[in-house]
């Protein structure tokens, strides 16, 4: 009498044994083709945090054409962070030429790190030459670099029921082609009392201002309490809305420092001074590996 051994096939054998081979073979040929999700990632952080030179300042002032990174200092319950690309493994192409793909979202990353995801150029919106100087309430453009990044601009629009920020629901900002009066923005001083006698003087570099957005007059803001989770990590919601304290004064969330490189070559001159964009903060620089 025939008995039962483990030896024997039961079942769809063959079947099962078809598809297992055909499986191996999809993921090898995806793996040739580098479209596995971890090849992706590799590729993408490859990209988009390659460092980049920003600018070295020598009078101490912001100009059209320089290359600049937003970073905002924190708060009670929020970490310093820097206005980044939200880009992951859906965002980008690799035909005709690798970049992101436009729109594209912003958020604010923990990663204090100049490379295409946090630089961005200040951009000339009113005929202005590059090179000259920047001055308070003077309307301007910000700019993602060349290569990977697209050179997209920053934006934002009124707030609807369709077109607002995921978690907080507030007026959203993001990067998209071309440059139109949504991509205007310009610097206020972050005083209100001495906001009237710094108008249309120049900007310094490495100072806590507001950006306030020409359309919607609107300031960037960071969320500290609105998180979102991506390639990158736990990072914060990044919007458009004017936070005011008791005092008619706009919060620590809408204070941003447009950072430029040290003259002496250390790196960050909010890293080699951080007195000059809030005291008693210490920044770290990011880990280029994360």
């Amino acid at each position: 009498m025939a008995q039962y051994r483990t030896s024997v096939k039961i079942g769809n054998w063959n079947e099962e044994l078809r598809l297992e081979e055909d499986t191996k073979r999809e993921h090898l040929e995806k793996k040739e083709r580098g479209e596995l999700a971890a090849q992706k990632v590799d590729f993408l952080k490859q990209h988009i945090l390659s460092p980049v030179d920003l600018t070295v300042t020598t009078d101490g002032r912001l100009h059209f054409g320089d290359v600049v990174m937003l970073v905002n200092m924190g708060g009670e319950e929020r970490d310093c962070s820097a206005l980044s690309i939200n880009a992951d493994v859906n965002s980008f192409n690799k035909i005709p030429t690798p970049g992101i793909i436009s729109p594209c979202g912003v958020v604010a990353g923990k990663g204090i790190q100049a490379c295409p995801r946090t630089a961005f150029i200040i951009t000339s919106v009113d005929g202005s030459p590059e090179g000259s100087t920047l001055h308070f309430d003077q309307s301007f453009a910000l700019k993602t670099t060349s290569g990977f990044a697209r050179g997209l601009y920053l934006i934002s629009d009124l707030q609807s029921f369709q077109k607002c920020a995921k978690k907080s629901r507030l007026q959203e900002v993001n990067l998209e082609d071309g440059s139109s009066f949504l991509s205007w923005w310009k610097i206020v001083h972050f005083d209100p009392q001495e906001r009237l006698e710094y108008e249309g003087q120049p900007v310094p570099a490495n100072m806590s201002v507001l950006i306030i957005h020409c359309k919607t007059n609107q300031a960037l803001a960071v969320l500290g309490d609105h998180f979102i989770w991506n390639t990158y990590g736990k990072e914060y919601e990044v919007t458009a809305h004017t936070f005011l304290d008791s005092h008619k004064a706009e919060q620590d969330n809408n204070r941003w420092t447009l950072c430029t490189s040290d003259p002496a070559g250390e790196g960050l001159v909010l890293l080699t001074h951080p007195q000059l964009g809030a005291p008693n903060k210490v920044l770290t620089q990011a880990d280029p590996g994360i």
